[in-house]
């Protein structure tokens, strides 16, 4: 994998590059602008021992001022694409993920599997998770290279992409005037929970006993220039 960002190097504050939305539309563009405008950074940290499989997963990440925008690019031996409810169990499929802080108290996990099913929740733990409202969630663009038909899990070896436009205006729990400046905390998964082989990598590690990603105290920052 080319301009990928080491694992030690993902410890320290990730700087968002600042885009020019110009002439760009929807989130398959947002995602060749990140392909050709800014470096991947390597979602491969193992933290749990017993779940070894590490497919090769990587993120870019950039800003337009009032949306985020995400390209994940995956190489992996199975693949699934079974959820298709918003708000759904996501997180069995193939799945990559964004989880991000504003306040340091309160988080949001952004989950999307490959087929562009999403899933937004908002609060200081995995539990009583508050969802983002369902009008919202539709300003959400998504464009994964696997389509948004749902399948069941098929191996044999699988690239595809997922990009995402994510506006400001789906924080609905904060108050955010824009993003050049903000410093945030944030930290990017892969996982596959009901695969053949489950796995659940992380970019920052996860110094937790088993795996969990609503774990906050390992976040690490990122700043919007």
């Amino acid at each position: 994998m080319k301009n990928v960002v080491s694992g030690s190097e993902a410890a320290t504050p990730l700087l968002v590059k600042r885009l020019d939305k110009k002439g760009l539309s929807g989130a398959a563009d947002a995602g060749r602008a990140l392909k050709e405008q800014v470096a991947a950074n390597a979602i491969a940290r193992v933290n749990w021992p017993e779940f070894p499989y590490c497919p090769e997963v990587s993120f870019r990440i950039g800003h337009v001022q009032d949306e985020i925008w995400l390209r994940f690019d995956v190489s992996e031996e199975r693949v699934r694409g079974l959820e298709t409810r918003l708000h759904g169990d996501v997180y069995k499929d193939s799945c990559v993920e964004f989880f991000v802080s504003f306040d340091r108290v309160n988080f949001y996990n952004l989950e999307v599997n490959c087929i562009g099913t999403k899933h937004l929740g908002y609060g200081p733990s995995r539990h009583g998770r508050t969802f983002v409202s369902p009008e919202m969630m539709r300003l959400i663009a998504a464009h994964s290279t696997l389509g948004d038909k749902p399948f069941e899990e098929k191996d044999g070896g699988f690239e595809w992409s997922l990009s995402l436009r994510v506006p400001t205006a789906v924080f609905m729990f904060d108050s955010l005037k824009g993003l050049s400046g903000l410093v945030a905390a944030a930290n990017f998964y892969k996982i596959g929970d009901a695969l053949a082989v489950p796995h659940y990598l992380s970019w920052a590690p996860v110094l937790a006993p088993k795996p969990d990603y609503h774990r906050p105290e390992f976040f690490r920052d990122i700043r919007f220039s």
